[in-house]
């Protein structure tokens, strides 16, 4: 479970590389899932997008999987 943020854009969260809890930078990006481009605008998604500070490892998860 993430705790405070101890820098302005970092959070502390399970690291599955490092092995432990390490400061992580977080943001949210749109992505179009879709490869037909007559779709891509109804295929855009949110991502919440994680990259480890220590060993620089990213995960990618999607937001809405309803």
């Amino acid at each position: 479970m993430a705790t405070q943020p101890s820098e302005p854009d970092s959070i502390r969260e399970n690291c599955a590389d490092c092995g432990g809890e390490t400061l992580h930078d977080v943001r949210v990006e749109i992505r179009t899932e879709s490869q037909q481009t007559e779709n891509t605008k109804f295929s855009r998604e949110p991502y919440r997008i994680v990259v480890c500070n220590a060993c620089e490892s990213e995960t990618a998860t999607r937001m809405n999987n309803a």
